[in-house]
C-alpha cells in the first residue's frame, strides 16, 4: 500500500516537473515540489481558516472565561466543566488551530521518503538525480558542505533558504509578541498556582522564538523536503497574517495602551 503511494506522488511529481520544466529548466522538480507545497497548503486551507474563525471567538469568550474562573474559584473540575460547555454552546473547539498542521505532515513524510530512498517501485529513484542549482534534491546541508563549503554552488542554495526562513521567524517572532501581548493565554488555576503561573510565563517567552526551529530542519531534512518546509512555512506567515489581521494591534497602539 505504502510503497503504491509512494510510487503515485512519485509519478505526480515527474509529471509536474514536465508541464514546468519549458519555464524552470533544470530546476523544474524542484520547483513542482514548491507547486506541489502550494497545492497541498490550499486544500487545507479552508481548515486554516476554521482555526482562525476559532481563535477569534476564543478571544471574544474570554470575558466569559474569566467570570467562569471568579465564579468557581479553586475548584477546578467545575471550572473545566463550565468551559467545555461554553465551548460546546458557541461552536468554539480549542484544539481547531492543531488541524492545518497535522494534515500537512504525511505531505512532508512523503517526500522526506521518496528524496531519502535509493528504490521506489522496485525500480531505482530517479527523483534523485534532479538538482536545484547543482544542488540534489536528495542531499543535504552536510553534503553541500563537503562540495565546495559553505559558499561552493550547493552551500549558496541553503543558505538562500536559511536567508528566507530567517525573515520569515523574525516576521513571526514579531507578529506573535504583538499578539500574544494583546491576547494573553490564561490556563485555569494559574492564578493560584505559583510554579503554572512561572510555567505559563517562560513558555510564552518561548513560543514566539518556535519558528527559528525551522532553520535546523533545512539543514538536516533532504533539499526536496527542505523546500517543502520553507514554502509552507512562508505560506503560514503569510496566510496569518491575512486571517489574523484584526487580532494583531499595531505596534503604535500596544505602546499607546501600554
Amino acid at each position: 500500500m505504502f510503497t503504491s503511494l509512494f510510487s503515485a506522488v512519485a509519478d505526480l511529481a515527474e509529471h509536474l516537473a514536465d508541464l514546468l520544466e519549458p519555464v524552470f529548466h533544470g530546476a523544474s522538480t524542484a520547483a513542482a515540489i514548491v507547486l506541489f507545497t502550494a497545492l497541498v497548503r490550499l486544500a487545507v486551507h479552508p481548515l486554516s481558516r476554521q482555526a482562525a474563525r476559532g481563535q477569534k471567538a476564543q478571544a471574544r469568550l474570554r470575558p466569559q472565561l474569566a467570570a467562569l474562573r471568579e465564579k468557581h474559584g479553586k475548584d477546578s473540575k467545575a471550572l473545566q466543566k463550565a468551559i467545555m460547555e461554553l465551548h460546546a454552546a458557541e461552536k468554539v473547539s480549542p484544539f481547531s488551530g492543531c488541524l492545518p498542521s497535522l494534515l500537512q505532515m504525511p505531505a512532508f513524510f512523503l517526500l522526506y521518503h521518496l528524496f531519502s530512498s535509493a528504490r521506489i517501485g522496485g525500480e531505482a529513484n530517479g527523483l534523485l538525480g534532479h538538482t536545484l542549482f547543482q544542488a540534489p534534491l536528495g542531499g543535504r546541508w552536510t553534503d553541500a558542505l563537503g562540495h565546495g563549503g559553505v559558499f561552493g554552488a550547493q552551500g549558496l542554495v541553503y543558505l538562500a533558504l536559511f536567508a528566507i526562513v530567517a525573515a520569515v521567524a523574525t516576521f513571526n517572532y514579531r507578529r506573535t509578541k504583538r499578539q500574544m501581548a494583546a491576547n494573553p493565554v490564561v490556563v485555569p488555576g494559574a492564578q493560584e498556582d505559583a510554579p503554572t503561573a512561572a510555567a505559563m510565563g517562560a513558555m510564552n517567552k518561548f513560543m514566539p522564538l518556535l519558528s527559528f526551529a525551522t532553520l535546523f530542519t533545512v539543514a538536516v531534512v533532504p533539499l526536496a523536503a527542505a523546500l517543502y518546509v520553507v514554502t509552507s512555512t512562508t505560506w503560514t506567515a503569510v496566510e496569518r497574517a491575512f486571517l489574523y489581521r484584526d487580532m494583531v494591534p499595531a505596534p503604535a497602539a500596544l505602546a499607546a495602551a501600554a
